[in-house]
């Protein structure tokens, strides 16, 4: 019920901003003109726990800004009007919480709270509170080519800037014992941290992604809870002894593999 619940809200809603166009399946987002009323939401709220994943599909070179993701507690179906921007129109609203996605991502941190140490980039799961999901599927990655010996250290490292194409931003949000929530956003499958604290649980939370000036395309990924295939971890197996993902050109494995190991 949950995977069939997650595989549904991996769509987009189908009230969104006036310069929105959507693709048949309402996975794919792009902004057909200016640099704002992008706004986008998920077709259901989320589940606790539930990530909605997009990735980076095409950016706009000319304009100052980035991806803005969110949630909020407002049901898109009840807004009069789609507000032209996340930040400030749909947060002045209230029951809305969203950040500007840049290179570094600030979070909330609790007077005498200690900063936990993130995952290392190359185990199979992500854990954030008591939610656990497959960190391949959250994790960006740049098209190998002429220049991929030079970038596969930081393709090993996961730090793809979180504003790049092929970049994959997600968020969701984790109830706490005192019944209210707090909203993490996850960054090509780095935790950034409590982004938001107290939301409320009592209400349903649907995600926002708001295609911004330089973003021009984005496309929703589905998440599976499971364990990861045996296709996945071949892969971390293979991509973590490789120089170099040119390299894995030359290994004896059939050319789907190979493409896999690659970049998809």
């Amino acid at each position: 019920a949950m995977a069939a619940r997650c595989r549904l809200a991996a769509r987009f809603h189908h009230i969104h901003g006036t310069n929105i166009r959507l693709d048949a399946s309402h996975t794919q987002a792009t902004r057909v003109e200016s640099f704002a009323n992008g706004l986008c939401f998920s077709q259901e709220p989320l589940a606790p726990g539930q990530i909605f994943l997009v990735e980076i599909e095409e950016k706009e070179l000319g304009w100052c800004g980035h991806l803005r993701v969110g949630l909020t507690a407002h049901d898109p179906q009840s807004l009069e009007v789609v507000p032209e921007y996340s930040l400030p129109d749909l947060v002045n609203m209230g029951d809305t919480w969203v950040f500007a996605i840049t290179r570094n991502h600030n979070r909330v941190v609790v007077e005498g709270e200690e900063v936990q140490v993130r995952g290392h980039p190359w185990e199979p799961f992500l854990l954030i509170e008591r939610v656990r999901i497959p960190r391949d599927t959250l994790v960006g990655r740049s098209r190998p080519g002429r220049y991929s010996h030079i970038l596969d250290d930081l393709y090993k490292m996961n730090v793809l800037p979180a504003t790049a194409r092929r970049s994959r931003i997600g968020v969701l949000y984790a109830p706490q014992p005192d019944g209210t929530a707090d909203m993490h956003i996850v960054i090509n499958g780095d935790d950034m941290g409590p982004s938001a604290r107290g939301l409320p649980t009592t209400r349903p939370l649907y995600a926002v992604i708001d295609v911004f000036a330089s973003t021009k395309s984005v496309r929703v990924i589905p998440v599976d809870y499971g364990f990861p295939s045996l296709q996945t971890l071949c892969r971390l197996v293979i991509q973590k002894h490789i120089v170099h993902r040119l390299a894995i050109d030359g290994l004896d494995l059939p050319p789907l593999l190979k493409s896999f190991c690659q970049h998809e």
